[in-house]
Protein backbone atom coordinates (compact mmCIF):
# COMPACT_ATOMS: atom_id res chain seq x y z
CA UNK A 1 0.00 0.00 0.00
CA UNK A 2 1.61 3.48 -1.13
CA UNK A 3 1.44 5.99 2.03
CA UNK A 4 1.17 9.67 0.52
CA UNK A 5 3.61 12.35 0.61
CA UNK A 6 1.68 14.15 3.58
CA UNK A 7 0.70 11.93 5.77
CA UNK A 8 4.52 10.64 5.94
CA UNK A 9 5.52 13.94 6.99
CA UNK A 10 2.83 13.91 9.75
CA UNK A 11 4.12 10.42 10.68
CA UNK A 12 7.85 11.62 11.28
CA UNK A 13 6.84 14.80 12.66
CA UNK A 14 5.24 12.76 15.67
CA UNK A 15 7.55 10.24 15.97
CA UNK A 16 10.42 13.30 16.55
CA UNK A 17 8.48 14.80 19.14
CA UNK A 18 7.67 11.76 21.17
CA UNK A 19 11.17 11.04 21.03
CA UNK A 20 11.87 14.81 22.22
CA UNK A 21 9.11 14.20 25.14
CA UNK A 22 11.16 11.08 26.00
CA UNK A 23 14.06 12.50 25.86
CA UNK A 24 13.14 15.90 28.27
CA UNK A 25 11.74 13.66 31.05
CA UNK A 26 14.52 11.57 31.47
CA UNK A 27 16.58 12.18 34.69
CA UNK A 28 19.23 14.75 34.66
CA UNK A 29 17.68 16.43 31.54
CA UNK A 30 17.15 20.52 32.15
CA UNK A 31 14.03 21.70 31.04
CA UNK A 32 13.74 24.54 29.01
CA UNK A 33 12.95 27.93 30.62
CA UNK A 34 9.43 28.66 30.93
CA UNK A 35 8.98 32.27 28.94
CA UNK A 36 9.04 35.47 29.58
CA UNK A 37 6.56 35.05 32.47
CA UNK A 38 8.75 33.11 34.19
CA UNK A 39 11.19 35.94 34.12
CA UNK A 40 9.52 37.86 35.89
CA UNK A 41 9.02 35.97 38.71
CA UNK A 42 11.12 35.90 42.13
CA UNK A 43 13.59 34.42 40.82
CA UNK A 44 13.82 36.12 37.19
CA UNK A 45 15.44 39.30 36.15
CA UNK A 46 13.22 41.54 37.85
CA UNK A 47 14.27 39.38 41.26
CA UNK A 48 17.43 39.77 40.74
CA UNK A 49 19.80 42.71 42.20
CA UNK A 50 22.09 43.67 39.82
CA UNK A 51 25.38 45.15 41.00
CA UNK A 52 26.46 48.26 39.80
CA UNK A 53 29.46 51.31 39.63
CA UNK A 54 28.01 54.15 40.39
CA UNK A 55 29.27 58.04 40.53
CA UNK A 56 27.62 61.45 41.89
CA UNK A 57 26.54 63.99 39.22
CA UNK A 58 28.86 67.31 39.75
CA UNK A 59 28.25 70.60 38.83
CA UNK A 60 31.37 72.01 37.44
CA UNK A 61 33.28 74.36 34.78
CA UNK A 62 33.65 72.83 31.91
CA UNK A 63 36.24 73.42 28.74
CA UNK A 64 36.19 72.68 25.58
CA UNK A 65 39.88 72.72 23.91
CA UNK A 66 41.70 71.41 21.01
CA UNK A 67 45.34 70.42 20.95
CA UNK A 68 47.47 71.68 17.48
CA UNK A 69 51.58 71.46 16.74
CA UNK A 70 52.81 74.72 16.62
CA UNK A 71 56.55 76.56 16.07
CA UNK A 72 58.09 79.16 18.96
CA UNK A 73 59.06 82.58 17.36
CA UNK A 74 61.23 85.59 19.22
CA UNK A 75 59.19 88.50 19.34
CA UNK A 76 61.47 90.47 17.35
CA UNK A 77 64.12 89.10 14.63
CA UNK A 78 66.53 91.45 13.00
CA UNK A 79 69.14 90.58 10.44
CA UNK A 80 71.84 93.42 11.20
CA UNK A 81 73.66 94.59 8.06
CA UNK A 82 75.42 97.79 6.86
CA UNK A 83 73.52 100.82 4.87
CA UNK A 84 76.59 101.49 3.55
CA UNK A 85 79.92 100.14 1.67
CA UNK A 86 83.22 100.42 3.60
CA UNK A 87 85.72 98.49 5.09
CA UNK A 88 84.56 97.08 8.81
CA UNK A 89 87.32 99.52 11.51
CA UNK A 90 85.66 97.92 14.34
CA UNK A 91 83.20 94.96 16.11
CA UNK A 92 82.29 96.23 19.30
CA UNK A 93 79.75 93.01 20.12
CA UNK A 94 80.18 89.76 21.65
CA UNK A 95 78.55 86.54 20.38
CA UNK A 96 75.43 85.50 22.54
CA UNK A 97 76.08 89.14 24.48
CA UNK A 98 72.47 90.80 25.81
CA UNK A 99 72.69 94.48 24.01
CA UNK A 100 70.93 97.37 24.31
CA UNK A 101 68.77 99.04 22.11
CA UNK A 102 71.06 101.92 20.17
CA UNK A 103 73.94 100.15 21.05
CA UNK A 104 77.30 100.29 18.54
CA UNK A 105 77.85 97.14 17.06
CA UNK A 106 80.11 97.66 13.88
CA UNK A 107 82.21 100.77 13.01
CA UNK A 108 82.93 101.29 9.57
CA UNK A 109 85.35 103.38 7.98
CA UNK A 110 84.58 106.93 7.76
CA UNK A 111 87.60 108.87 6.44
CA UNK A 112 86.63 109.84 3.58
CA UNK A 113 83.23 110.94 4.69
CA UNK A 114 84.26 113.08 7.58
CA UNK A 115 86.95 114.86 4.68
CA UNK A 116 83.82 115.71 2.61
CA UNK A 117 81.63 116.48 6.06
CA UNK A 118 84.57 119.58 6.62
CA UNK A 119 84.33 120.59 3.20
CA UNK A 120 80.64 121.18 3.34
CA UNK A 121 80.68 122.67 6.65
CA UNK A 122 82.96 124.97 5.68
CA UNK A 123 80.63 125.79 2.19
CA UNK A 124 77.87 125.96 4.35
CA UNK A 125 79.84 128.75 6.85
CA UNK A 126 79.95 130.75 3.30
CA UNK A 127 77.09 130.75 2.12
CA UNK A 128 75.72 131.56 6.06
CA UNK A 129 77.64 134.46 5.27
CA UNK A 130 76.72 135.35 2.05
CA UNK A 131 73.00 135.21 2.58
CA UNK A 132 72.92 137.65 5.63
CA UNK A 133 74.84 140.02 3.58
CA UNK A 134 72.52 140.18 1.10
CA UNK A 135 69.37 140.15 3.28
CA UNK A 136 71.30 143.08 4.68
CA UNK A 137 71.95 144.98 0.97
CA UNK A 138 68.12 143.65 0.21
CA UNK A 139 66.69 146.04 3.18
CA UNK A 140 68.62 149.15 1.59
CA UNK A 141 67.52 148.27 -1.62
CA UNK A 142 71.52 147.65 -2.73
CA UNK A 143 71.06 144.38 -4.55
CA UNK A 144 68.29 142.96 -7.05
CA UNK A 145 66.16 140.67 -6.41
CA UNK A 146 68.44 137.79 -8.75
CA UNK A 147 71.41 138.31 -6.55
CA UNK A 148 69.31 138.10 -3.04
CA UNK A 149 67.47 134.34 -4.51
CA UNK A 150 70.44 133.03 -5.47
CA UNK A 151 72.24 133.51 -1.84
CA UNK A 152 69.41 131.74 -0.39
CA UNK A 153 69.52 129.00 -2.70
CA UNK A 154 73.37 128.69 -2.31
CA UNK A 155 72.51 128.62 1.57
CA UNK A 156 69.55 125.89 1.15
CA UNK A 157 71.76 123.74 -1.13
CA UNK A 158 74.80 123.71 1.22
CA UNK A 159 72.78 123.08 4.68
CA UNK A 160 71.14 119.65 2.53
CA UNK A 161 74.79 118.75 1.63
CA UNK A 162 75.62 119.20 5.44
CA UNK A 163 72.76 117.22 6.21
CA UNK A 164 73.37 114.40 3.65
CA UNK A 165 77.02 113.64 4.49
CA UNK A 166 76.34 114.14 8.74
CA UNK A 167 73.74 111.10 7.88
CA UNK A 168 75.92 109.33 5.80
CA UNK A 169 78.82 109.53 8.79
CA UNK A 170 76.26 107.98 11.46
CA UNK A 171 75.39 105.34 9.39
CA UNK A 172 79.17 103.96 9.04
CA UNK A 173 77.80 103.30 12.87
CA UNK A 174 75.32 100.31 13.19
CA UNK A 175 73.43 100.16 16.36
CA UNK A 176 70.64 97.31 17.26
CA UNK A 177 67.06 97.85 16.50
CA UNK A 178 66.32 97.12 20.24
CA UNK A 179 67.30 94.91 23.46
CA UNK A 180 68.07 91.44 22.58
CA UNK A 181 70.45 88.71 22.12
CA UNK A 182 73.21 89.05 19.88
CA UNK A 183 73.80 86.02 17.56
CA UNK A 184 76.75 84.59 15.89
CA UNK A 185 79.14 86.98 14.00
CA UNK A 186 79.75 86.53 10.29
CA UNK A 187 82.49 89.08 9.80
CA UNK A 188 85.83 90.49 11.18
CA UNK A 189 87.69 93.74 11.44
CA UNK A 190 89.08 94.50 7.56
CA UNK A 191 86.05 92.78 5.96
CA UNK A 192 84.58 95.10 3.22
CA UNK A 193 80.48 95.05 3.51
CA UNK A 194 77.84 96.44 2.18
CA UNK A 195 74.09 96.47 2.20
CA UNK A 196 73.81 92.80 1.36
CA UNK A 197 76.36 91.23 3.77
CA UNK A 198 75.15 89.75 6.52
CA UNK A 199 76.87 90.64 10.26
CA UNK A 200 74.82 89.27 12.96
CA UNK A 201 71.03 88.79 13.69
CA UNK A 202 69.52 90.11 17.32
CA UNK A 203 66.84 88.38 18.90
CA UNK A 204 64.16 89.54 21.40
CA UNK A 205 63.45 87.12 23.96
CA UNK A 206 61.77 89.28 26.04
CA UNK A 207 58.48 87.34 24.98
CA UNK A 208 57.82 84.82 22.68
CA UNK A 209 55.20 84.31 20.03
CA UNK A 210 53.69 81.45 18.34
CA UNK A 211 52.12 80.46 15.01
CA UNK A 212 50.00 77.52 14.89
CA UNK A 213 47.28 76.69 12.00
CA UNK A 214 43.52 76.94 13.10
CA UNK A 215 41.02 74.27 11.82
CA UNK A 216 38.24 76.23 9.46
CA UNK A 217 35.35 74.47 11.53
CA UNK A 218 36.88 75.90 14.72
CA UNK A 219 37.95 78.92 13.59
CA UNK A 220 34.38 81.03 14.74
CA UNK A 221 35.81 80.27 18.75
CA UNK A 222 38.98 81.81 18.55
CA UNK A 223 39.60 85.41 18.94
CA UNK A 224 42.74 88.01 20.01
CA UNK A 225 42.41 87.10 24.13
CA UNK A 226 41.65 83.57 24.09
CA UNK A 227 43.81 81.80 26.22
CA UNK A 228 46.53 78.84 24.98
CA UNK A 229 48.49 76.65 26.86
CA UNK A 230 52.46 75.15 25.37
CA UNK A 231 53.88 72.60 26.61
CA UNK A 232 57.22 71.15 25.22
CA UNK A 233 59.72 68.37 25.47
CA UNK A 234 62.40 70.46 26.43
CA UNK A 235 60.19 72.10 29.72
CA UNK A 236 59.44 68.77 31.18
CA UNK A 237 56.88 66.37 31.62
CA UNK A 238 54.63 68.46 33.85
CA UNK A 239 55.43 72.27 32.84
CA UNK A 240 53.72 73.94 30.56
CA UNK A 241 53.49 77.89 29.74
CA UNK A 242 50.53 80.10 29.59
CA UNK A 243 49.92 82.77 26.78
CA UNK A 244 47.07 84.50 24.54
CA UNK A 245 46.18 84.32 20.97
CA UNK A 246 47.04 88.33 19.66
CA UNK A 247 46.58 87.25 15.58
CA UNK A 248 44.23 85.56 14.02
CA UNK A 249 44.37 85.20 9.93
CA UNK A 250 41.07 86.05 8.13
CA UNK A 251 42.37 84.52 4.89
CA UNK A 252 41.77 80.36 5.20
CA UNK A 253 44.44 78.25 3.48
CA UNK A 254 42.54 76.26 0.50
CA UNK A 255 45.04 73.51 0.28
CA UNK A 256 45.01 72.63 4.34
CA UNK A 257 41.36 74.33 5.23
CA UNK A 258 42.70 76.10 8.19
CA UNK A 259 44.28 79.73 9.25
CA UNK A 260 47.45 81.13 10.75
CA UNK A 261 47.01 81.76 14.14
CA UNK A 262 49.83 83.73 16.45
CA UNK A 263 49.78 83.82 20.25
CA UNK A 264 51.88 86.18 22.78
CA UNK A 265 53.84 83.91 25.64
CA UNK A 266 54.83 86.87 28.28
CA UNK A 267 57.24 84.75 30.77
CA UNK A 268 58.47 82.11 28.55
CA UNK A 269 61.15 79.70 30.87
CA UNK A 270 64.91 80.08 29.30
CA UNK A 271 64.93 76.51 27.97
CA UNK A 272 62.09 77.19 24.97
CA UNK A 273 64.08 78.38 22.27
CA UNK A 274 62.81 79.96 19.00
CA UNK A 275 62.35 77.05 16.29
CA UNK A 276 61.06 74.55 18.70
CA UNK A 277 57.84 72.53 18.12
CA UNK A 278 55.45 73.17 20.94
CA UNK A 279 52.14 71.32 21.41
CA UNK A 280 49.66 74.00 21.83
CA UNK A 281 46.58 73.56 23.78
CA UNK A 282 43.52 76.30 22.75
CA UNK A 283 40.63 76.88 24.96
CA UNK A 284 37.99 77.06 22.38
CA UNK A 285 34.52 77.47 24.96
CA UNK A 286 34.11 77.37 28.64
CA UNK A 287 30.98 76.44 29.66
CA UNK A 288 30.00 77.77 33.96
CA UNK A 289 28.63 75.51 36.32
CA UNK A 290 27.11 72.91 34.56
CA UNK A 291 25.75 69.18 35.32
CA UNK A 292 28.25 66.19 34.03
CA UNK A 293 28.96 63.04 34.02
CA UNK A 294 31.35 60.36 32.77
CA UNK A 295 30.70 59.68 29.33
CA UNK A 296 30.43 56.05 30.21
CA UNK A 297 26.95 56.83 31.70
CA UNK A 298 25.51 57.82 28.78
CA UNK A 299 23.11 54.83 27.28
CA UNK A 300 21.84 55.96 23.79
CA UNK A 301 18.86 54.16 21.99
CA UNK A 302 16.24 54.70 19.90
CA UNK A 303 14.68 57.17 22.16
CA UNK A 304 17.14 59.59 22.58
CA UNK A 305 20.18 59.96 25.21
CA UNK A 306 20.03 58.60 28.70
CA UNK A 307 21.24 57.84 31.94
CA UNK A 308 20.58 55.39 34.78
CA UNK A 309 19.60 56.79 37.86
CA UNK A 310 20.19 54.83 41.47
CA UNK A 311 16.84 56.26 42.93
CA UNK A 312 16.37 55.20 46.44
CA UNK A 313 17.83 54.87 49.66
CA UNK A 314 19.85 51.66 51.39
CA UNK A 315 21.89 48.38 50.10
CA UNK A 316 19.23 47.94 47.61
CA UNK A 317 17.92 50.97 45.24
CA UNK A 318 15.81 50.41 41.85
CA UNK A 319 16.96 52.09 38.23
CA UNK A 320 15.68 55.15 36.87
CA UNK A 321 16.06 56.47 33.15
CA UNK A 322 15.75 59.68 32.51
CA UNK A 323 16.35 60.94 28.97
CA UNK A 324 19.21 64.12 29.02
CA UNK A 325 20.20 66.30 26.21
CA UNK A 326 24.02 66.28 25.64
CA UNK A 327 26.21 69.14 25.56
CA UNK A 328 30.02 69.91 25.59
CA UNK A 329 32.47 67.13 26.07
CA UNK A 330 35.96 67.48 27.44
CA UNK A 331 37.98 64.63 28.72
CA UNK A 332 35.86 61.76 29.53
CA UNK A 333 33.24 64.43 30.86
CA UNK A 334 30.16 65.58 29.41
CA UNK A 335 27.38 68.29 29.83
CA UNK A 336 24.08 66.86 30.50
CA UNK A 337 20.76 68.53 30.80
CA UNK A 338 18.00 66.14 32.00
CA UNK A 339 14.22 66.28 29.66
CA UNK A 340 11.46 65.78 31.99
CA UNK A 341 12.89 64.02 34.71
CA UNK A 342 15.07 65.14 38.09
CA UNK A 343 18.65 65.12 37.93
CA UNK A 344 21.36 66.90 40.40
CA UNK A 345 24.11 66.96 42.09
CA UNK A 346 22.88 64.53 45.04
CA UNK A 347 21.78 61.86 41.90
CA UNK A 348 24.41 59.09 41.55
CA UNK A 349 23.95 57.38 38.08
CA UNK A 350 25.67 53.96 36.61
CA UNK A 351 28.83 55.18 35.42
CA UNK A 352 29.90 52.36 33.38
CA UNK A 353 28.30 49.11 31.68
CA UNK A 354 25.42 50.61 30.68
CA UNK A 355 25.56 49.27 27.48
CA UNK A 356 26.33 46.02 28.28
CA UNK A 357 24.19 45.20 31.87
CA UNK A 358 20.54 44.41 31.95
CA UNK A 359 19.23 47.06 33.11
CA UNK A 360 15.25 48.50 32.74
CA UNK A 361 13.36 50.65 34.34
CA UNK A 362 12.86 49.87 38.26
CA UNK A 363 15.67 47.10 38.38
CA UNK A 364 17.00 46.64 41.60
CA UNK A 365 20.37 47.86 41.99
CA UNK A 366 23.28 47.17 44.52
CA UNK A 367 25.57 50.36 43.84
CA UNK A 368 29.28 50.15 44.45
CA UNK A 369 31.45 53.21 43.87
CA UNK A 370 33.26 53.81 40.70
CA UNK A 371 36.99 52.47 40.25
CA UNK A 372 39.37 55.15 41.13
CA UNK A 373 41.41 54.13 37.97
CA UNK A 374 38.00 54.76 35.81
CA UNK A 375 37.10 58.19 37.98
CA UNK A 376 37.49 61.22 35.59
CA UNK A 377 37.82 64.70 36.31
CA UNK A 378 38.95 64.69 39.60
Amino acid sequence: MVTSLPALLRRRSFLFCAALCLILSAPGCRKPDAGPAAAKGPGGAQGRVQPVEVTSVVRRDLVESLTVVGSVAPNESADMRAEIAGLVRGIYFEEGQAIRRGAVLVKIDDSEILAQLAQAEARFQLTTLSLERAENLRKTQSTTQADYDRARTEYASSKADLSVLRLRLEKTEVKAPFDGIVGARSLSPGDYVNNQTPITTIDDLSRLKIEFQMPERYLFKVQPGTRITVASRSLGTDAVVQGEVYFVSSVIDRATRSSTVKGLLTNPPPSLKPGMFANIEVVLEVRSGVLTVPEGAILTNAAGSNVIVARGAGPERTAEFVRVTLGLRSKGLVEVTPVGGTLDESSEVVASGVGGLILFPGAKLQPRPLKAEFRVGE
